[in-house]
């Protein structure tokens, strides 16, 4: 991850990110730093979805395939973190 950009919870949640819980893998994401392209909508619709509340439902995908999704956000707006088993 890029050194300016937060990578543990605390530094997640205090620079604005918002915690989506699943049972083996939290993301987290900051609104005010997305730009809307649009990577995690395509890449798993059924975990990212705009038009629902939660939009992001962690559980609906495994935790390998949200962090593949996760990692394509250009903008690092979505971040994850993996539990421990």
């Amino acid at each position: 991850m890029n050194q300016k950009q937060p990578n543990d919870e605390k530094s997640l949640l205090e620079n604005g990110y918002r915690k989506y819980h699943g049972k083996g893998i939290n993301i987290y994401y900051n609104r005010e730093i997305c730009e809307h392209v649009g990577n995690c909508v395509r890449g798993n619709a059924q975990v990212f979805e705009v038009g629902r509340k939660p939009w992001i439902i962690p559980d609906n995908a495994s935790a390998e395939e949200d962090a593949r999704v996760v990692n394509t956000c250009p903008t690092g707006a979505l971040k994850f973190i993996f539990k421990e088993e």
